[in-house]
């Protein structure tokens, strides 16, 4: 590897772990430093399609029901997760997430913006065009 590959290598590597320790400081606030990350992937998925149901989670997830609903019981015992009942139809119940279940599935996107505003806090304004010019050449 280049010099100043191995350079860029190393930049990113500190951006990456300022992120993971901004994301693993949400876990272990919500006492749940042992979370997976399929874990985090279904809470993500229930805070992304807000109203769901157990049928429509087993769907967008493509699990059987009784995996869904185990999933759900651990949730509910690391409170995550509560149902509610559908004021509609008494046999159905949703997902929705606790304040604690929110502050896992977004602890990523929190974590990255925490990377952000550490990034525009050292750089000017000049810089941050430049850097998102830069940022956009490559993706």
């Amino acid at each position: 590897m280049t010099e100043k590959k191995e350079h860029l290598f190393i930049v990113f590597e500190n951006l990456v772990k300022i992120k993971s320790e901004c994301s693993c400081e949400t876990f272990s606030e919500c006492g749940l430093s042992d979370i997976t990350v399929k874990q985090i992937g279904y809470l993500r998925v229930i805070d992304e399609h807000g109203e769901v149901t157990f049928s429509r989670l087993a769907k967008i997830t493509r699990n059987s029901k009784p995996t869904i609903t185990e999933m759900v019981n651990k949730f509910l015992k690391m409170d995550c997760v509560y149902k509610e009942k559908s004021s509609d139809d008494g046999r159905i119940f949703y997902i929705r997430l606790t304040e604690r279940g929110q502050r896992i599935a977004r602890a990523e996107e929190n974590a990255l913006l925490k990377v952000i505003e550490k990034m525009a806090d050292s750089l000017d304004e000049k810089e941050i065009d430049t850097l998102i010019n830069i940022l956009e050449k490559v993706w």
